[in-house]
């Protein structure tokens, strides 16, 4: 089982470094090259037909008729919702200790899910039993993990339902997007409703704000990372998803000369987090991690940089999940953070 803070722990496949259109490329160009995001060929299954989806573990679930007791990761099932697919359980940061959805639920209305686990490592196996699903839902970062579904019960958990993987790391956003739009089709979503067409307007407008925003500030230098006590992890850009989207769309980052075996960071001490300069820095939201607030107040080598000096740090919406409605909130923001800042290495 992969974990989250801020690197997997069990052994990662060798680090690949994949290439990036570059910024220069119009949106519609980049879109383009990235493959079309709006693939709908798993509609929701016919009467007696039955219904499958092919994962990107290339299993096919199959079942009888189309799924409706869905169980799904809480950034699945915030993407789902996104294209119209509501879900019966969620797994994941849900809820903060106050009760309050936790950053990665999205829109999803998390006192009207069943929560059977709500941290890294919980996953209750009775509870999700008890909810007779009929489809499991998640992202994955090195295949063929499961994100958050533990290791040491995936067999007891994967005989109860079919699952379904979905490639959320070393891919291209629109792919990761287009497959999930791919799933929720087969469920039964309409992908031509009002909502999920505007939102897709909103991405695609907001990609081009963003196009626009690095393109007029050449030679800014963005550093996205994750922060714990013991360490800070610089994030590699390839390797994620969104930072890799927006690598092709002109922002120009910090790339880490010693990212582990497999990828994702490299891992520096606080004694050495000046070893690369940065004029905007993203630190990583979700709430596993250390805040700037907490690294201003804790974190004297934190405070000595000239992008923390300047007030030039930035949330970066890591695991934002995968909708066109999804990433209009982490675009539009590093948009303003890179119109708002300057060179100050």
């Amino acid at each position: 089982m992969n974990s989250p803070f801020p690197h997997p722990a069990a052994p990662l496949l060798p680090r690949r470094r994949l290439l990036s259109a570059t910024g220069a490329l119009g949106l519609g160009a980049l879109l383009t090259a990235c493959g079309d995001d709006t693939k709908t060929d798993g509609d929701a299954a016919a009467p007696g037909k039955g219904w499958s989806f092919k994962d990107d573990r290339g299993r096919t679930a199959k079942a009888d008729r189309t799924p409706r007791r869905i169980v799904a990761y809480i950034g699945s099932a915030a993407a789902l919702h996104d294209f119209g697919i509501e879900v019966t359980g969620v797994f994941g940061p849900t809820k903060l200790k106050n009760g309050e959805p936790d950053v990665q639920a999205g829109s999803v209305d998390v006192d009207k899910v069943t929560v059977i686990g709500n941290a890294w490592g919980e996953f209750n196996v009775e509870k999700y039993a008890s909810l007779q699903p009929d489809l499991l839902i998640t992202n994955m970062n090195i295949p063929p993990a499961l994100w958050y579904v533990p290791e040491e019960s995936a067999n007891k958990i994967e005989a109860l339902a079919p699952t379904i993987g979905i490639l959320s790391a070393k891919t291209s956003l629109l792919t990761a997007v287009g497959r999930y739009a791919e799933l929720a089709a087969s469920l039964g979503a309409d992908l031509k409703a009002k909502n999920v067409t505007d939102a897709k307007a909103r991405f695609e407008a907001a990609s081009e704000e963003l196009r626009r925003a690095a393109k007029a500030k050449p030679g800014l230098k963005v550093m996205a990372v994750a922060a714990r006590q013991d360490l800070c992890g610089v994030g590699a850009p390839d390797d994620f998803a969104d930072l890799r989207y927006y690598k092709q769309l002109g922002v120009e980052f910090v790339e880490p000369a010693e990212p582990a075996a497999g990828g994702f960071y490299e891992d520096l001490s606080w004694e050495n987090i000046g070893r690369y300069g940065a004029d905007l820095i993203l630190v990583d939201k979700r709430t596993s991690n250390l805040q700037p607030v907490d690294l201003i107040k804790d974190k004297p080598t934190w405070r000595s940089l000239p992008a923390v000096r300047t007030e030039q740090v930035a949330s970066w919406h890591n695991e934002a999940h995968f909708s066109h409605a999804g990433f209009i909130p982490p675009l539009e923001a590093l948009t303003q953070a890179i119109q708002n800042a300057k060179r100050v290495r």
